[in-house]
Order: structure tokens, then C-alpha cells, then sequence
């Protein structure tokens, strides 16, 4: 060939080679783009199963959230309730012991004196209503009762003991905190409930005596024997107790449960029993409801009271626990051990029936079938 045709050929040759190396480029461009589609692939695979469990946990999270959105809103409104019922209550003290939330102005104008003349008067009203405030405070403790639940009871007695001191609050103040401690210790020691002791007070405040025997003290429910208990309270304390006067009644009843062992038992309790415990932390998350819609409480104080009523709760039923879990296991090993021997009889018994039953059982689906999809599928 010419030169001329060798040039041909050259240049035929640089376009088959141009030509070749364009296909292995796009072959490798095809390659690439097949790798890089498989790793977008995978990658869409990878973040496609983080959205779905960032959805799933998405979801856990605002059921979450609503369960606690709710259970705050409840919680809300039970401490708004129990403070609702605690301004209330409060108000009743006040009428009762203090001077009916006056100032020492209005209290004076009321009562006709002047502000200097007035100030005694009104600062031992004062006084009684603090000791009744600090008094329904305490009572977790020394009643297992709310401040809400003390307030309750006391204001439903104390215009008849009031009047029964001749109006010294004061001494009413004491008197009433005894009497519902009594009330406590009562119906923690003889079982009865604190509603039917309450009734028996509120009667005994309007000189009915029928529910005397409510107090499992060994007196009827008569006028007769509650003179009889005034009698032998007498005997061992050497005070002479009028039945005409209701504060007297307390304080002859309070000896006799001092003299049989009743007196402080609620406090006790508390202290070192499971069922006491939980009576003292239940008036203790009372009281923390209420203090939580009351901007005027000490909520500090409400928390370490139901902190402390919690861990004497948890000291008290902890042991006991530890005590019976070992006793508990020995006692299913017993009893697994005592059926096992009874095991073959009773399966012996009950075998032979049972498979009777079920070739029966059989038998009839095997008769019935046949006609059930004759109906069903013709």
C-alpha cells in the first residue's frame, strides 16, 4: 500500500481504538453509575429504616408525651380539688377558733371596742387558729389524717366544745387536737371505722348517747352508761366529769383509753407498722396535693413530709418482704413437691376422658365437615 493508504489505515485505526476506548469508557461510566446506584440504593435502605423507627419512636414518644400531658392535667385537678375543699375548711377554722379572717380593725368594729381593746381578744383568737392550723399539719403523723380530713372533723364538733370551755378557744384548740387523736387511736386499735367513731362524737356533742358503743370502751349506747364512763374515769384520774358538758366527755374518754392502752397508738403506727405507715403516707400525698394549687404553703416542708412518710412506709414493709420471699419460695417448693406425688394418679383419672372426648370431638367434625362445605362452597 501507498503511504497514502497507510495514512488511511492509521487514521481507521485511531477511530476503532477511539471507538473501543469510548466503549470501556462508557462501560466503566456504566459501572460507576451502577455502583453509585447500588450505594444510593443502600443508602436509601439505610435512612428509609432510620425514618421508620425515628417514626416509630416518634410515635413513642407523643403517646408518651400525651400519657403525661393527661396524667399532669388529672393531677392538676385533684390538687386544685383538694385546695377547692382546703379554703373551705380553712374558713371553717377561722369562724371557730380565730377571729373570721378579720383584721384586728374589723374584728374591733365587730365587736364594738377599739383596736387597743380589741387586741387581746384578738390575738388569742389568732393563737388558736395557728394551733389548730399547725395541729391539721401535723396530723399525718399524730392522726394519720389530711390536714384537709383533720379540719373536717373538728369543725364538725368544735362549736359544741367551744361553747362547752365557756369560749376559750385555746383550751378548745387543745382539747379538740386530743379528741381526734383519741378518735384515731380508736379505730386503729378496735377496728372500727373513723366515720362510725366521727358519728359518735357529733352525737355526743348534742348529748345523744346511743352510738357509745361504737367505741368498743364496754359501754352501751345509753345516757346511763355514758354516766357510768364519766363515772369510772373519775375513779382513776380523780376528776369529777359533767355528761351536760361535751368537753368533759372528751377528756373522760380519753382517760379511759389512756387506762386500756389505746391512747398513742395511731402515732405508733406510723411509725412501725405497714398498715400505719401507709395511713401516714396517704395523708402525707393529701397534703402534698393540696400545697401544690397553694401558693401560700411551704411546698418544701410538704415534700420532706412525704419524702420522710415514704421511706418510713418503705422501712417498714422492705423486711417484711425480705422475710417472707424465702419463706414464700419454700412454701411453693412444698406444695409442688406434695402434687407431684398426686400427678400421675390425677392424670391417670382424668387421661382415658380426655382422649375419649377428643376422638368423639373428631368423629363429629369429621361427619359434620363434609356438609358445612357443601353449603359453602357450592
Amino acid at each position: 500500500l501507498s503511504r497514502k493508504g497507510e495514512k488511511h489505515m492509521n487514521i481507521f485505526e485511531l477511530f476503532g481504538r477511539i471507538g473501543i476506548n469510548n466503549k470501556e469508557a462508557n462501560r466503566a461510566i456504566d459501572e460507576t453509575t451502577g455502583k453509585a446506584e447500588g450505594a444510593h440504593g443502600k443508602l436509601s435502605a439505610i435512612f428509609g429504616k432510620i425514618g421508620q423507627v425515628a417514626v416509630k419512636a416518634g410515635k413513642v414518644m407523643a403517646t408518651g408525651l400525651a400519657i403525661g400531658v393527661t396524667a399532669l392535667s388529672t393531677l392538676t385537678g385533684v390538687a386544685v380539688k383538694h385546695y377547692a375543699e382546703y379554703e373551705q375548711l380553712v374558713g371553717g377554722v377561722e369562724t371557730l377558733f380565730g377571729s373570721g379572717g378579720q383584721s384586728i380593725e374589723e374584728y374591733a368594729a365587730s365587736i364594738g371596742k377599739s383596736v387597743e381593746e380589741a387586741r387581746g381578744q384578738f390575738d388569742q383568737l389568732n393563737s388558736a387558729q395557728s394551733e389548730v392550723m399547725n395541729n391539721a399539719k401535723n396530723a399525718y403523723k399524730t392522726a394519720g389524717l389530711s390536714a384537709n380530713a383533720y379540719m373536717e372533723t373538728v369543725t364538725s364538733f368544735s362549736a359544741s366544745l367551744i361553747q362547752s370551755v365557756g369560749g376559750d378557744t385555746q383550751k378548745a384548740a387543745k382539747l379538740a387536737d386530743q379528741t381526734i387523736v383519741d378518735m384515731s387511736d380508736n379505730a386503729n386499735k378496735m377496728g372500727t371505722s373513723m366515720e362510725a367513731i366521727q358519728n359518735a362524737y357529733n352525737g355526743f356533742s348534742k348529748q345523744n348517747y346511743t352510738m357509745l358503743d361504737n367505741l368498743k370502751l364496754g359501754f352501751g349506747g345509753t345516757k346511763e352508761e355514758m354516766q357510768r364512763l364519766l363515772d369510772e374515769a373519775e375513779k382513776l384520774s380523780g376528776v369529777k366529769y359533767n355528761i351536760d358538758s361535751f368537753a368533759d366527755i372528751t377528756e373522760a374518754i380519753h382517760v379511759m383509753q389512756e387506762n386500756m392502752g389505746i391512747a398513742g397508738t395511731t402515732s405508733k403506727e406510723a411509725a412501725s407498722t405497714i398498715s400505719g405507715s401507709i395511713g401516714m403516707m396517704k395523708a402525707a400525698w393529701e397534703n402534698f396535693l393540696t400545697g401544690m394549687a397553694d401558693p401560700d404553703q411551704d411546698f418544701g416542708e410538704l415534700v420532706g413530709a412525704l419524702t420522710e412518710s415514704i421511706s418510713v412506709a418503705l422501712g417498714n414493709i422492705v423486711p417484711r418482704l425480705v422475710q417472707a420471699l424465702p419463706r414464700l419460695i419454700e412454701g411453693l417448693a412444698q406444695v409442688i413437691q406434695t402434687l407431684a406425688g398426686y400427678l400421675p394418679e390425677i392424670v391417670g383419672a382424668l387421661l382415658p376422658g380426655l382422649v375419649e372426648g377428643a376422638t368423639k370431638l373428631l368423629v363429629a367434625l369429621s361427619e359434620t365437615l363434609p356438609g358445612l362445605f357443601d353449603v359453602l362452597f357450592h
